[in-house]
């Protein structure tokens, strides 16, 4: 006898995917059954059923908001006796605490439940997501909303709200965090501790929390952000957010930044918030090789275990073997000189004028996490070549390695003979809108004699032709070198700086200068999330998803569920129009 194939429709019957995936599951079990399948009857779902054979007679009927059952059985009394027990299975609900007490069908029910809640977590299905988590926001509640397939428009919406309010909405599509003690969607059971995560990524936030614990330290807090907020698009709104409240909290002493590799501009962005936080901070941008390993506050690892090992390392100031502490010593102050302060930034592009190739390299590398586009006539990373490079620089940040064959045909290395550098930086000097320009200075044996004493007057009048024609032009030099070399480093570098030229002796500090001088500027958030937002012990209210209620019970967390379900039973039509009635009502 071949299977039979039974449906059974509910209509406007919603529940959550997990409740579904248990009830299909304990159909499936049942003595004569075959297969089962039981899903909110969207289109997507449909598919999925009719890839697997269990689409049949009935389903038609069914709308987006009704519940669909379907079992494959060996016998028409198989599967009338496993439909019967839908209503059973259905009653026990998904939660495997057994709780079955009051349960508020709206977000103010569940608030007046648990009004010391300060978050709510969603996971609803993402058509109606961002409706909630905007009824949460005018609640005054911040975000978890673990639910995917909101549209960019309303994660921007949601984000533009929440930042104006003082709120953070953490996702969509937030998998992970860790608050106040709380874990909230998927989450390990570590030790609070001093390092705070910024993650946007849900399972490195897991990662490193866990290494974490292993290495005897602990969290303090664990921000997911979702996989767009570092998107060019969104921009980095909770990210920006989420560091700037670590930055402030007492028990945060050190922070760990995680994400895929950012868009440029994002990047300078993210990182320039980093810095303002005046806390150490490991950086781990996901499959993408650092370009240096620290700038200011800021260290780079290469991996997730490696990014939890420096900032455990950190709290104990330990500078995990390298002989290096993980802050450097600032640069020294910005001296002053005729016509410019040291209050004022210079504006426009830097110019790099280098006389090594592989220090060339090196910077564009390093200038890259801050400066987009960079141009070059030796491009390495994502720099892009320069039309002319023995004409000019071209508009924009410019990096030239004059010591490339196309400069040094016919003529001295330019670290032998200084004269096309010095053309090169009175032209560039010159240019209005150059505000920093970036040398080297290599001593050593077959080097000029006195390479300091032949750039230092240029740099001097440079520095003045500006100044008196209105404009700050900023000089700073990397100098390799040692005081045994023939032209002995101290006297070199006090050259460089009775000129007005800022020094740097490695390329992570040439960076951190250019990033002073010409990098972005982070502005407060429009009103600071107060920190109390995620002080233990937290209050949430869950929306959604049964089992991450369950997973707050059993932490020992307070917490209210909302018995959701789809406004107007799912009917997209009706729900539009109720919307408006409500928008016209509250106008």
């Amino acid at each position: 006898m071949p299977p039979i194939l039974r449906t059974s429709v509910r209509a406007g019957s919603y529940h959550d995917s997990v409740v579904l995936m248990r009830l299909q599951q304990s159909l499936a079990s049942l003595p004569g059954i075959l297969d089962a399948g039981v899903v909110m009857a969207t289109p997507a779902n449909r598919e999925i059923l009719e890839g697997s054979g269990l689409l049949g007679d009935g389903a038609e009927a069914a709308g987006p908001g009704d519940l669909l059952i379907v079992v494959r059985a060996e016998s028409d009394d198989s599967a009338a006796e496993a439909l019967a027990k839908v209503d059973s299975l259905l009653s026990l609900r998904a939660s495997g605490s057994g709780e079955s007490g009051y349960r508020p069908r709206s977000l103010d029910g569940a608030l007046r439940a648990l009004p010391k809640a300060r978050w709510v977590q969603i996971s609803v299905p993402g058509r109606y997501a961002a409706e909630v988590a905007h009824e949460a926001l005018d609640r005054g509640r911040n975000v978890f909303l673990y639910s995917d397939n909101v549209t960019l428009a309303d994660e921007i919406a949601l984000k533009e709200k929440a930042r104006a309010r003082g709120l953070l909405v953490l996702g969509p599509d937030c998998g992970t965090a860790i608050l106040g003690g709380a874990g909230l969607g998927f989450a390990n059971r570590v030790r609070r501790g001093p390092v705070g995560i910024v993650a946007a990524s849900g399972t490195g936030l897991q990662m490193v929390a866990s290494r974490l614990h292993a290495l005897g330290s602990g969290v303090s807090q664990g921000i997911g952000l979702g996989g767009r907020d570092l998107s060019v698009e969104v921009g980095g709104f909770s990210a920006l957010q989420a560091l700037d409240l670590l930055g402030r909290d007492p028990e945060t002493k050190v922070i760990v930044l995680l994400a895929k590799p950012p868009a440029p501009a994002v990047t300078a962005k993210i990182l320039a918030a980093a810095r303002a936080t005046d806390k150490p901070v490991v950086v781990n941008f996901l499959g993408k090789n650092p370009p240096l390993w620290r700038l200011g506050n800021l260290r780079f690892a290469v991996s997730l275990a490696e990014a939890a090992d420096l900032a455990a390392a950190a709290v104990l100031e330990d500078p995990v073997g390298s002989g290096l502490p993980l802050r450097p010593s600032p640069p020294a102050p910005l001296p002053k000189g005729e016509g410019r302060t040291a209050e004022a930034r210079p504006t426009g592009f830097f110019r790099g004028l280098f006389a090594g190739g592989t220090l060339a390299y090196e910077i564009q590398l390093g200038l890259q996490i801050a400066f987009d586009p960079i141009y070059s006539n030796a491009p390495i990373g994502t720099s892009r070549p320069l039309d002319d490079p023995a004409r000019g620089s071209g508009p924009g940040h410019a990096i030239l390695d004059l010591g490339a064959d196309e400069f040094t045909v016919g003529r001295l290395h330019p670290m032998i003979d200084p004269d096309l550098r010095l053309r090169r930086l009175r032209a560039e000097a010159a240019d209005p809108s150059v505000g920093l320009i970036l040398l080297d200075l290599v001593l050593g044996d077959g080097s000029h004699a006195d390479p300091a004493g032949v750039l230092g007057p240029e740099i001097e009048r440079a520095i003045l032709d500006a100044g008196n024609a209105g404009r700050r032009l900023e000089v700073a030099v990397l100098v390799v070198g040692t005081d045994d070399d023939p032209q002995g480093l101290s006297e070199q570098v006090a050259t460089l700086r009775r000129a007005g030229a800022r020094i740097a002796t490695v390329v992570e500090d040439l960076v951190g200068l250019a990033w002073e001088l010409l990098g972005p500027l982070t502005a407060a958030p429009a009103v600071l999330m107060p920190l109390d937002a995620v002080a233990a012990p937290l209050a949430v209210i869950n929306v959604g998803v049964e089992t991450f209620y369950d997973s707050l019970l059993s932490q020992g967390i307070a917490a209210s569920p909302v018995d959701w379900r789809p406004p107007a039973g799912g009917d997209e039509r009706l729900a539009g129009i109720l919307r408006r009635m409500k928008a016209r009502s509250t106008a």
